[in-house]
């Protein structure tokens, strides 16, 4: 069954939707884990769509976050073994030809150049990162600086996310969110508020309406 949707801007997610970073990242939080001698499933239970800085906050409070949250990133900026484009991302957004889109993303900027070049991916004319804003997924910030940057009203956004944080994040913002069930199953999707879901990004097309809108199409 598809659905179709009517929106201005479409806002992506980057890690776990436009990029597969998955493994890159579980490696560098189990190098963590063990250092401060923690149980990486319970990192893995909290990270997906978090500021490296808000998981650490949660997991290990005792610690000084964004000291240790500086540390991974260098270890992070060193490492792009096993990035790639997920597929369908490369089509996808090229296909946008002058339609509003954006990337909102809980890595830094940095990082965000990094990975999208590393996966042969466009970085965007309008990007939200986490060096942007001063709460994080699933705080609505990030999703409404995007907006602001656009020039496009919340409600006439549509976000494409992979995690419930981010799913959160899009709809306390007053969005409609699209999730793809890359890094969470659609049993766990379907939990969330999303107004749609998808297996995999290459199930999203885009068209324009005629009318200056973006007519987007998934499954």
């Amino acid at each position: 069954m598809s659905h179709k949707f009517t929106c201005n801007a479409v806002l992506f997610d980057l890690d776990g939707v436009l990029i597969d970073s998955t493994p890159n990242i579980l490696r560098h939080w189990k190098t963590w884990a063990d250092e401060h001698g923690m149980d990486i499933r319970e990192i893995e239970r909290v990270a997906h769509g978090l500021r490296t800085v808000e998981t650490m906050r949660l997991v290990a409070p005792h610690l000084d976050a964004e000291q240790e949250a500086r540390l991974f990133a260098e270890h992070e900026l060193k490492d792009l073994t096993g990035i790639t484009a997920v597929e369908g991302a490369r089509e996808l957004i090229t296909s946008f030809n002058g339609m509003k889109w954006a990337v909102v993303t809980s890595g830094c900027r940095k990082l965000v150049h990094l990975r999208m070049g590393q996966a042969g991916l466009p970085v965007p004319e309008y990007l939200v990162t986490a060096d942007d804003v001063i709460s994080g997924k699933p705080s609505p910030e990030p999703y409404l600086k995007g907006a602001q940057l656009l020039g496009v009203k919340p409600q006439n956004c549509l976000v494409v996310e992979d995690a419930p944080a981010g799913i959160e994040a899009g709809t306390k913002a007053g969005m409609r969110v699209v999730a793809v069930a890359s890094t969470h199953t659609r049993a766990m999707l379907a939990e969330t508020q999303a107004d749609g879901i998808v297996d995999r990004l290459a199930d999203i097309r885009i068209s324009p309406t005629g009318d200056g809108q973006i007519l987007v199409t998934c499954g």
